[in-house]
């Protein structure tokens, strides 16, 4: 059978190459040479529809040599065509079957262009191709047959495409040199069609992540001794997982085989088989099978498995028993995920000899008995999850020798004792979560006062007393704080309204009493109080009403008593809100209506005009005098601003704008003018009397921050003089004196993307997919140009939705420069600046959420800390979720929950999207076209989320990529082109 299926082949690949031959004579016979290869160059020019005269601006120029032609290399000797290499080039139309009569041809690489259409069966001729690379376009249609007939081909990348159809036969039986072969994320279909007679015994990468593939992993790949790299993540694949496969794969370092269909042997009840396979394969560095419901123990053999391995991710299976304690003889592991699973028993206290450990995920599990203190004894671990399990028994102190702890997950279990304030010496902590648990006696000061808390504390639900400690207050960019469901008594400290990041509040379930503070209506950001099942009384503070943040509000089952207002927060709220408060009236259907006494308002009358009389004429009379003399003193001079010298001002033409203009454009810096606030100030919006509509950011000198503000000031302008483009924020003009800094901008009358992504229910806000793609482009453009383009590099480090606004055509502008870095390349071309960290806060320079993993490890701020920021963006936007939103708080960052639900769960993922339907076309296409873009743009983030900095891409590839995505929609009839501002044409 081996021979008959070998001479079939043969025959079939002579027969081609007779068919494709006889095409060569009937149209180029008559020419040889560079001359032929000129016209062949000239008929694929002829293909690419798109303005081709920037990246082909010397093609077919009779004063240009053939051989010195943008993206050609020719043989030095017969000055024929080797090499065509046209990537990255934003090039659209067809690729021309021309390309066959470049029959030197060694190298093609389209890559990264907009390239559409099928890929042309001729390329099936060009015998002394080595490297075919048409990765990242727009290419649909089937891989042609005839590839197959490649035999000198080692490089191929068809990879992230709109590919269908079956992998053709031919591709892993003929093509015998080949040693890379990348056919991923794309939309292939089928079986792997890898025959038992076929050997590709150079193959060292297979990747075939994100398809549509089916069928078991097929057993002829022990045939390909040579592998290093094997990705069938994110595809239907079924079957047992293979007993002898990678036994016979001595060089493999990378397995991928998660979120398939895949089992464990005997009826899914054996992985010893499996993981027996492994034991050969001596230099394996990451291990991933989560997602596949493989069922059966670990067997104890998993300490046997390569010393090298790096991670290893079994989670989101059926995996029960025990966890071996030889798993500690992998003691290069640095990422161990076992969550989601159905483990029993103790947590191996032999753990600790995997002293390499950085992230241990064993939530969700049967676990049982007490937390080993020998966990304090791993140096590097950053994350401990070991939640949702049945541990018990008091909190080792130990655990206050973990100097790198980040995140200390220990919620849902039946953990008991008093919390221990040794904690508090894990000053690095971010996340703090022991609820659900039986802890008793009070919240420990020094725990409280963890000021590196920057992300969320909960304490709830459990038996904790005593009253709230002030220490609370130091938690100054805390973002939630969940302390319901205990035996707290005592009032609520007026001092809690120093947490100004405060987002989310919960305090029901308690016995606190007393009034609420106005300080807590008056948390900047605060969008969730929850103060119920309390005893607190008192009226409404008025601060809560004129809150621009706060979406939801619960006080029902206290004493309060008074009206409550109607504006605000309390325009949007239910009789539910409001439960159990005897004293409380109002105009909300359900609760009681106030009652009117004017016998006592006439009485009252003469007195109140009695009183208020003098003050008023004193006013009448008095404040011109005093407004006067204000004016005299408080206008600055803007001859000598600090920043921007005379001659840079009026080379840029900056307008003089002095501080009592900005004054009356602003109402005095009227609360009613403020817009928003940071860190270092507040941003008012106002008018100048030529009817310019500004927007101030005014940074506050008394905030607290000591010098960091001139700094800030100093950088921000230095920023924006230097940078001009359109998905740039344009500074107008800067006003400083001693005590009083502001940057003027121009006000985007649409607000900023947070408010497009978290819009108050029913206020017809929200974004429609051309909008979303668009700003997405718009973010992407803007931050390529300040890493490559701006004349100074810059990094932005503050990517997030505040901090993109949007003008009157919705077009993305990227603002707010205030920790930006301004950078130079050394000469390896490796970015220098100074460090991530605030030299006077001591914290990490950007927000909770955004920053990249290894500024928490000492890293300095980079491009790819930019990158990862914009992909956490783009998983924001695409799941109406923020990265530090409680659903979170199991342990999974943003982009591990989406990567959880990718790819069997779009639904999921995007539920929460701020997308609305806006499509002209039939729903039922548009709907189909919207999952394939959201598709994208979760692959997109994800890969620029990615933990590790090298394998994120650079921006000016993730523009190039959401402009593919922007001209497939206008292909496909969903007019994003029209819908989005026209691309500056210096990026």
């Amino acid at each position: 059978m081996a021979a008959t299926f070998l001479a079939l082949m043969l025959i079939l690949t002579q027969l081609g190459h007779v068919a494709i031959a006889t095409v060569i004579a009937g149209t180029g016979a008559a020419l040889r040479g560079a001359p032929r290869d000129r016209a062949a160059l000239l008929s694929f020019m002829s293909g690419v529809t798109a303005d081709p005269q920037h990246a082909l601006a010397n093609w077919g120029n009779p004063e240009t040599r053939l051989c010195n032609w943008t993206g050609i290399t020719c043989h030095r000797v017969k000055q024929r065509v080797v090499q065509l290499d046209l990537s990255g080039r934003d090039l659209h139309g067809l690729i021309s079957p021309a390309v066959f009569r470049l029959s030197f041809l060694a190298v093609l690489d389209l890559s990264g262009n907009f390239f559409s259409g099928s890929i042309p069966a001729e390329i099936g001729a060009l015998a002394r191709l080595k490297q075919l690379s048409l990765a990242r376009n727009l290419l649909d249609g089937p891989i042609p047959a005839e590839l197959g007939f490649l035999q000198e081909l080692v490089y191929l990348d068809l990879g992230s495409n709109r590919l269908s159809g079956r992998i053709p036969k031919t591709l892993f039986c003929n093509c015998t040199s080949l040693q890379y072969a990348d056919l991923s994320n794309n939309s292939l279909s089928g079986e792997i069609p890898l025959a038992n007679e076929c050997r590709l015994t150079d193959l060292r990468f297979l990747l075939l992540w994100s398809n549509n593939l089916e069928g078991p992993i097929p057993a002829s790949l022990s045939n390909f001794s040579m592998l290093e790299w094997i990705d069938f993540e994110s595809n239907l694949l079924s079957g047992e997982l293979p007993s002898d496969i990678f036994d016979k794969m001595p060089f493999l370092q990378f397995l991928y085989l998660s979120y398939n269909n895949l089992s464990s042997h005997d009826s899914n009840t054996n992985l010893k088989p499996f993981f027996t396979s492994l034991r050969n394969c001596s230099r394996l560095q990451e291990l991933e099978l989560a997602g596949n419901n493989l069922g059966g123990e670990i067997p104890s053999l998993i300490g046997d498995l390569s010393s090298n391995l790096l991670q290893l991710h079994l989670e989101e299976n059926i995996i029960f028993g025990l966890i071996p304690p030889n798993i500690s003889n992998l003691v290069n592991l640095t990422y161990l995920n076992l969550s989601n699973n159905y483990l029993n028993g103790s947590i191996p206290p032999d753990l600790s000899r995997l002293m390499k450990l950085e992230r241990v995920y064993l939530s969700n599990n049967f676990l049982s008995g007490e937390i080993p203190p020998s966990l304090g004894e791993i140096p590097h671990l950053g994350l401990l999850d070991i939640s949702g399990n049945r541990l018990s028994g008091l909190i080792p102190d130990t655990l206050s020798n973990l100097s790198q702890l980040r995140r200390l997950m220990l919620h849902k279990n039946q953990l008991s004792g008093s919390i221990p304030p040794s904690l508090g010496n894990c000053i690095n902590l971010e996340v703090l979560d022991l609820s659900y648990n039986q802890f008793t006696g009070r919240i420990p000061s020094n725990v409280a006062a963890l000021s590196s808390l920057n992300l969320y504390l909960n304490f709830s639900s459990n038996h904790l007393e005593g009253t709230l400690p002030l220490e609370l207050s130091k938690m100054d960019m805390l973002l939630a704080l969940d302390l319901s469901s205990n035996n707290l008594s005592g009032t609520i400290p007026p001092q809690l309204g120093s947490c100004v990041a405060l987002e989310y509040l919960n305090l029901s379930g308690n016995a606190l009493r007393g009034p609420l503070p106005s300080s807590i209506g008056a948390l900047p950001f605060l969008e969730v109080l929850d103060l119920s099942l309390n005893q607190l009384a008192g009226t409404m503070p008025e601060s809560l009403q004129a809150s621009s943040s706060l979406k939801q509000l619960n006080i029902s089952f206290n004493n309060f008593s008074g009206t409550v207002p109607t504006e605000g927060v309390f325009a949007f709220l239910s009789k539910d809100s409001f439960l159990g408060n005897s004293g409380l009236c109002g105009s909300i259907i359900g609760i009681s209506q106030c009652r009117t006494r004017r016998a006592h308002r006439f009485m009252i009358l003469p007195i109140i005009l009695t009183l208020l009389g003098a003050p008023c004429l004193l006013c009448l009379f008095g404040c011109p005098m005093f407004m006067k003399s204000r004016a005299r003193t408080c206008l600055p001079s803007f001859h000598r601003p600090e920043i921007i010298d005379e001659e840079e001002r009026q080379k840029l033409d900056y307008p003089r704008i002095s501080y009592r203009q900005l004054a009356e454009a602003t109402g005095g810096f009227a609360k009613s003018s403020l817009i928003g606030a940071g860190s270092f100030g507040h941003v008012y919006k106002g008018i100048l009397r030529d009817e310019t509509r500004i927007a101030v950011k005014v940074l506050d000198p008394w905030c607290g921050c000591g010098g960091g503000i001139p700094g800030s000031f100093e950088r921000e302008c230095q920023v924006l003089k230097r940078t001009r483009h359109r998905n740039l924020i344009r500074v107008i003009t800067a006003c400083s004196k001693p005590d009083f800094k502001a940057l003027v901008l121009p006000l985007m009358p649409n607000g900023s993307l947070e408010s497009y992504l978290y819009h108050p229910v029913g206020s017809g806000h929200g974004l429609d997919l051309n909008q979303l793609v668009c700003i997405i482009g718009d973010v992407a453009e803007g931050i390529a140009y300040l890493h490559h383009f701006s004349p100074v590099k810059v990094v932005h480090c503050d990517l997030k939705p505040s901090n993109v606004l949007l003008d009157e055509d919705m077009t993305a502008i990227v603002s707010d420069f205030g920790i930006a870095r301004l950078v130079k390349h050394d000469e390896n071309n490796d970015i220098t600046n100074s460090s991530p960290y605030n030299s006077i806060t001591g914290r990490l320079q950007g927000s909770v959420g955004y920053i990249a993993p290894e500024y928490g490890l000492g890293g300095r701020p980079s491009t790819q800390g930019d990158v990862y920021s914009f992909g956490v963006l783009i998983l924001e936007m695409i799941t109406g979720k923020r990265p530090t939103d409680a659903i979170f708080h199991e342990g999974l960052s943003l982009q591990e929950w989406v990567k959880s639900r990718y790819p069997n769960n779009i639904e999921v993922i995007t539920s929460q999207a701020p997308l609305r339907d806006s499509s002209p076309v039939d729903s039922l296409y548009y709907k189909k076209i919207r999952r394939e873009v959201m598709v994208e743009l979760i692959e997109l983030g994800l890969v620029c989320a990615s933990f590790s900095p090298a394998l994120r891409p650079t921006m000016i590839d993730v523009a190039h990529e959401i402009a593919l995505l922007k001209q497939d929609l206008t292909r496909r009839g969903i007019e994003a082109a029209e819908s989005c501002s026209t691309p500056d044409s210096s990026f």
